[in-house]
């Protein structure tokens, strides 16, 4: 059985609530594995400006961290929810 399903030109991919990925806490050093559903990444146009956040469990602190290619390729691929931030260009 295929993990992807296409309706209508959109491809899905289904992934297991089971996964969780490893993080800490820069603020309280904390370590702890997070579901896919308390992660969020942003993709910008460019370095600076994509990244994933999250809240520490442990302190409540707001956490964001750089996402290079591989972590943004491990976050979508695991579920977590991608916002692709665009720029506007304003013409002088």
């Amino acid at each position: 059985m295929s993990n992807m399903s296409v309706m209508s030109g959109i491809s899905t991919v289904l992934v297991p609530e089971s996964v969780r990925f490893k993080a800490g806490c820069p603020d309280c050093r904390g370590r702890f594995e997070l579901a896919a559903g308390a992660l969020r990444l942003a993709i910008g146009s460019s370095r600076r400006t994509t990244f994933y956040s999250f809240t520490c469990p442990e302190c409540g602190a707001a956490v964001r961290k750089p996402a290079g290619e591989r972590i943004v390729e491990l976050l979508t691929g695991g579920g977590v929810r991608t916002l692709r931030l665009h720029t506007s260009f304003q013409n002088s």
